[in-house]
């Protein structure tokens, strides 16, 4: 397997504030695709280059195609008109620079929000087994309890040949999304469970539990989770 080779950097101008789910559109000042462009020089090793592999089955993006959307930053600056896409396997943030070059922002934790194809997604804290971590979210429900999904792509490395199959090509394979919410300026948390949802929302717990056996909500169902967030944040 080819690996994916990348230039780590830091972005400039990194805001100490803490990413949150929802924000006010308006009060961004409004940058073209060139400013952003200028202001991340690749040159001045601002960014990671990504190098695209061509041998591997599948894709590790939700979709390989470019679209345009915004960048928000925490310095209240509102990148517009970039080519963005999601790679869900490195959990980054690519764009087509203006010289057409694929790159990655080098230090996402400046951004508030990235807006394309109909989804917000934020860079945020969760927990992972026990252990505090950063990545990107798309935003289902915004509030003062937000719910979150997590796109999941997993490498499966190729297979050698056997008497009764031939090689098996490596290959990026979808997985169902996992969904998180986030209570105040706490850490996203993973939802596996009902239980888990009962763990997590630490409020009106016989409303909760009662909504979630009317409603038959599963942590698995995003729609369910959807009514039930929504359903808590009027409750609060």
């Amino acid at each position: 397997m080819k690996s994916i080779l990348s230039i780590l950097i830091v972005l400039a101008s990194i805001a100490s504030s803490i990413a949150q789910s929802s924000y006010n559109k308006d009060s961004y000042k409004i940058l073209n695709r060139m400013d952003f462009f200028t202001t991340y020089k690749a040159g001045r090793g601002d960014l990671k280059t990504v190098l695209e592999e061509n041998d591997i089955k599948g894709t590790p993006y939700l979709s390989s195609e470019f679209v345009t959307g915004s960048i928000y930053t925490k310095t209240k600056q509102k990148y517009i008109d970039i080519p963005l896409r999601y790679n869900a396997y490195n959990d980054e943030m690519e764009f087509k620079s203006a010289d057409g070059k694929i790159q990655a922002l080098g230090t996402p934790d400046i951004i508030e929000a990235v807006e394309y194809d109909d989804n917000i997604m934020v860079y945020i804290p969760y927990t992972n087994n026990k252990k505090i971590k950063n990545g990107f979210f798309k935003v289902l429900v915004g509030g003062e309890v937000s719910l979150f999904s997590k796109p999941e792509i997993i490498f499966k490395q190729a297979g050698e040949p056997n008497a009764y199959d031939n090689a098996k090509p490596a290959e990026f394979v979808r997985r169902p999304d996992t969904y998180y919410i986030k209570v105040g300026t706490e850490q996203a948390k993973k939802v596996g469970s009902k239980k888990d949802l009962l763990e997590i929302l630490p409020e009106y717990k016989k409303e909760v539990s009662t909504f979630i056996k009317k409603n038959k909500v599963k942590p698995s169902e995003a729609d369910k989770l959807i009514e039930l967030i929504k359903y808590y944040n009027s409750l609060l």
